[in-house]
């Protein structure tokens, strides 16, 4: 009887808490989200049920953990605790990306850097909570809405908070539909959802292959803290457009970025134990990531108006919201919110422009960051 109830004890029924329970919820909620509504399943469904796994109870007892050193899920966290796994994703990021629309609009680009405006504010705004600022740093970063950035930055900076910060940006990537449609109506006007903007002009493969160049260039001597991440993406990005490396572009936007995909939300999840994430702190850190998201959609929607005061070509300000880097869901939102007001109104080529110009923002802002505070 005795080994029968020291065996009882090891099992979670014996070590289970109302915080285990409530992780364990939420994480089944996010498998629903990503199976039922579709809201970005290959992120959350694999992060979902991360969270079952990190919330089992009884499995630190067994040094089975994510924390536990020797573990398995120890060393499958590793690539995000050392920020290896996010460049691979900008690998993938890049191989998968058209840069087309930004080199035929380059004014563009000027939407993704306003979108950047939610980062530093949301930094101003944890600051003054109490956190300090490498943590303030962190949390901003969320403002840019691309988790592998967010997981990069946190890893360096605030790795105690990796996997709330890593939580909250994939969560609010996924939940863009919901977030920033009443954000665009509310700072537009009808007239201005009607606008229809230029066909852009064809690009020429000259033109694609040495943007990856230039660009990584330019934007490495501005943040060189960025260089791992802007690197990969604009290797990715020349691998695809060269016409010469084609398998090896492919096994970037697929096998391998979809292998690295799985175990970055499955280890984030796992991360997210009852103990650690029921905070006070992590919930801030979700408050405040939304208004770094909420910061950035308005920024970006603004700057577009402000530039249809000193621009002859009017700009849509719905695609403005794109300049956060969630790609290309933001984009879609555009097109999406568009077409409600004009069938005929095609975005979504528009809107690409400033989203993937949010994708080399987000990098850039992290690598300042990382220059500023990481010595």
């Amino acid at each position: 009887m005795s080994e029968l109830l020291q065996f009882f004890q090891t099992t979670g029924f014996w070590n289970v808490t109302w915080g285990n329970g409530l992780m364990i919820v939420a994480g089944l909620f996010f498998v629903w989200l990503g199976i039922y509504r579709q809201y970005e399943p290959l992120l959350l469904v694999p992060i979902g049920f991360g969270i079952v796994v990190g919330n089992i109870p009884g499995v630190d007892l067994m040094g089975s953990g994510v924390n536990d050193e020797g573990s398995v899920l120890y060393y499958l966290y590793y690539g995000v605790k050392s920020g290896i796994y996010p460049p691979l994703i900008f690998l993938g990021i890049g191989a998968m990306t058209d840069f087309s629309t930004l080199i035929a609009n380059p004014k563009l680009i000027l939407l993704g850097a306003a979108a950047q405006l939610g980062i530093f504010a949301t930094l101003l705004g944890s600051l003054l909570l109490g956190f300090k600022i490498l943590e303030a740093a962190s949390i901003g970063i969320i403002g840019g809405a691309d988790g592998p950035t967010s997981i990069f930055l946190a890893s360096k900076l605030a790795p105690d908070l990796v996997g709330t910060i890593a939580i909250a940006a994939y969560s609010y990537m996924a939940l863009v539909p919901i977030i920033q449609p009443p954000i665009m109506r509310l700072l537009t006007t009808r007239k201005e959802r009607l606008i229809k903007m230029k066909t852009p002009r064809l690009v020429s493969k000259r033109e694609r292959i040495f943007f990856p160049l230039v660009g990584f260039i330019v934007t490495t001597f501005i943040a060189p803290g960025g260089i791992a991440l802007l690197a990969m993406l604009f290797l990715g990005n020349l691998l695809k457009e060269s016409g010469v490396t084609d398998r090896l572009a492919i096994s970037a936007r697929t096998t391998l970025v979809d292998i690295v995909t799985i175990l970055i939300g499955l280890t984030i999840g796992a991360r997210t134990s009852a103990s650690e994430f029921l905070t006070a702190s992590s919930l801030m850190i979700f408050f405040l990531g939304a208004l770094a998201f909420s910061i950035a959609t308005a920024a970006g929607v603004l700057f577009a108006k402000l530039m249809n005061l000193v621009s002859r070509d009017k700009v849509n300000p719905l695609i403005g919201n794109a300049g956060v880097s969630a790609v290309p869901n933001s984009a879609r939102v555009s097109q999406m919110l568009g077409q409600q007001y004009d069938k005929s109104n095609y975005l979504l080529m528009h809107a690409m422009a400033p989203n993937v110009a949010g994708v080399i923002g987000s990098a850039v802002a992290a690598g300042v960051l990382l220059g500023i505070l990481g010595n």
